[in-house]
């Protein structure tokens, strides 16, 4: 119950003046269903002649029992009503006052329930929120260590478990201790001795409930991680249905779904047959303690003394009401556990939930960041190291220098550490040796916002949303007018093929630009790069993937992209950075050449091998 409340203190705080007013509520509720049972007494000792006692109004400024003098005057109201106006007067004054009374008490249990909706609907909307922002303020390390289909679960899956299960929870976790408080209070204040034997099996009926529950949120963290198996195969799945039709591996895929699917069945129906035990379990122990009850306060009532002492015990009748009060105590109680039940099982996934909001970000803001808005001199990396894991080194002690407005290409064979080196300058990942200045200023010095404002990224798969081709041009540009996103688009080389789609630049391009082809996703994307004008440009291997007729197309549009900005450019075919500046020959994490094209082709070195290798 520590991480319930926890989670409450982190979401329930905005909603302090709704839980108040669900308690004051809940606790006019209880008191109104006493007062409407209360009229049971009277009718049974006056009206139906249980009680042939003749009673006389006590003042009630009168030194006496409270208890006793309320009960006193109530029944000579009644008596007196009754012989005035009749018997049948008098029940049907007591019916009214029955249902007046039940009327409030349904009144304030509505709107005990109603206040609540606020609190639940706002709850689940924090936590959807809370993690999608620190999805998008998480490092992409974090990405690289989790599967896609096991954060879409926590999204999904676990943030429903929780709203299934705690949120809606949350109107009993308040009522129903009210109830079981305010009941139990009356009942020691009805009867003392009766109450006795009644809190005796109080605490036998909690720890049988919490022995049946005590495994129910480890087996729904269980059945929670296999749903998260699940969602990471669909994602698979719908990411690699060329491959699997390709390779006819369809039977195995399906193989696959079906273990994992059934794997998480058989988990699942054990949480479900292990909660819905709840219910039973808690109205058999009930009925237990009612008929114990009944049968010592039966006792009682053919000796006429109690048990306990020797004074006299209550009457038949207050007796009734003793137990019709205590039987509505026993509905709260199961709903009570029910509600500790679906807590158990949502807590599981919230547990799952805050991995991801309890993540650490190593790429933090300095506490006073220094200014930049502007990149004048040089971008230099200062005998630079890095590794993810701590172990491998994948770049060891690099030193390089880009100065402003040229063009320094980087090549080299796969896993030479290209890739990572480009993503150090963003802060995508931090050093963990040296480091990297923008005109003299270490970036870790920076704000990372700042720090990005500078840059454009173009990468070989280009990034594309769900949207419009006009909204993934203006993605990221804040004010970007039509003329601002068409010019960008031209110079991109894009603008003759938009206009050829039907809608033009309203046209919506599919999941991740499916309805385009290659080049053309490609050529948005430089566009977008083009609309934000950023003074250094990061391309990873932009042409790469694209057949020839595309390839032209792109690099020319990147050339006039390329023109007055800082250039750093991944480089898998050779022709597409002749001309650069410098270029940079990477091998196993260290620059292990440098210079020109035609430099480099004469010093017959790791440069030369990779043209001639493209050569043929």
């Amino acid at each position: 119950m520590r991480d319930f409340l926890k989670m409450m203190r982190q979401y329930a705080s905005p909603y302090k003046g709704h839980l108040v007013g669900s308690v004051v509520l809940n606790m006019l509720s209880a008191i109104f269903n006493i007062f409407s049972f209360a009229v049971v007494v009277p009718l049974l000792d006056i009206l139906f002649k249980v009680n042939e006692s003749v009673y006389q109004f006590v003042p009630w400024d009168a030194q006496m029992d409270f208890k006793e003098k309320a009960v006193n005057n109530l029944y000579y109201y009644v008596s007196a009503f009754a012989t005035t106006h009749g018997a049948a007067n008098a029940l049907f004054l007591l019916a009214g006052i029955m249902i007046l009374f039940t009327a409030l008490k349904t009144s304030c249990y509505f709107g005990s329930n109603a206040i609540m909706i606020p609190i639940s609907t706002g709850i689940v909307k924090e936590i959807r929120c809370r993690i999608y922002n620190k999805v998008l303020g998480l490092p992409i390390g974090f990405f690289t260590e989790e599967r896609k289909g096991d954060i879409i679960a926590r999204i999904t899956g676990d943030v429903s478990e929780v709203e299934n299960s705690i949120v809606a929870s949350l109107s009993m976790l308040i009522k129903d201790p009210i109830l079981i408080l305010i009941y139990f209070g009356f009942l020691a204040w009805l009867s003392p001795e009766m109450m006795i034997f009644t809190i005796i099996f109080a605490p036998a009926f909690v720890w049988i409930m919490g022995v049946i529950g005590k495994q129910l949120k480890r087996s729904s963290l269980e059945a929670q991680a296999l749903w998260s198996d699940t969602m990471s195969q669909v994602d698979e799945t719908l990411g690699g249905l060329r491959v699997i039709k390709a390779f006819n591996a369809e039977g195995t895929m399906r193989r696959r779904f079906q273990d994992v699917t059934d794997r998480m069945r058989r988990k699942v129906a054990r949480v479900s047959i292990r909660q819905a035990t709840a219910h039973p379990v808690s109205e058999f122990l009930g009925t237990v303690m009612i008929m114990i009850v009944l049968c010592v306060g039966g006792i009682m009532i053919i000796g006429g003394k109690s048990l306990i002492g020797s004074g006299k015990f209550i009457d038949a009748s207050t007796f009734i009401y003793f137990l019709i009060i205590l039987y509505s105590v026993i509905e709260p109680i199961k709903e009570l556990s029910r509600a500790t039940y679906s807590v158990r099982k949502g807590l599981a996934s919230m547990e799952r939930i805050n991995k991801i909001l309890e993540a650490e970000n190593p790429i933090q803001d300095p506490a006073n960041p220094l200014e930049m808005k502007d990149f004048r001199k040089s971008i230099r990396l200062e005998d630079v190291s890095f590794s993810y894991d701590g172990s491998r080194q994948i770049l060891d002690h690099v030193s390089l220098e880009i100065p402003r407005g040229k063009m320094i290409a980087i090549v080299g064979e796969s896993g030479a550490g290209k890739s990572t080196l480009v993503d150090l300058i963003p802060r995508f990942w931090d050093v963990t040796g040296g480091r990297i200045t923008l005109d003299g200023k270490d970036i870790r010095d920076l704000a990372v916002k700042d720090l990005r404002a500078l840059m454009g990224n173009v990468n070989q798969e280009p990034i594309l949303f769900n949207d419009t081709i006009y909204n993934n041009i203006a993605f990221g540009v804040e004010g970007a007018t039509e003329e601002q996103v068409v010019a960008a688009a031209k110079i991109a080389n894009a603008h003759e093929f938009i206009m050829e789609k039907e809608g033009g630049y309203q046209c919506n391009i599919g999941d991740r630009g499916s309805k385009l082809s290659g080049g053309q996703r490609q050529r948005l994307s430089i566009a977008r790069a083009i609309l934000k004008n950023p003074p250094i440009l990061i391309l990873d291997e932009a042409t790469a993937s694209l057949d020839t007729e595309s390839e032209r197309l792109v690099q020319d549009a990147l050339d006039r992209l390329m023109t007055t900005r800082t250039t750093i450019a991944i480089a898998h075919r050779l022709s597409t950075i002749r001309h650069a500046d410098e270029i940079v020959v990477m091998h196993e994490g260290r620059i292990v050449e440098r210079g020109r094209h035609e430099e480099l082709i004469a010093l017959g070195g790791y440069y030369k091998k990779l043209n001639d290798m493209q050569a043929l």
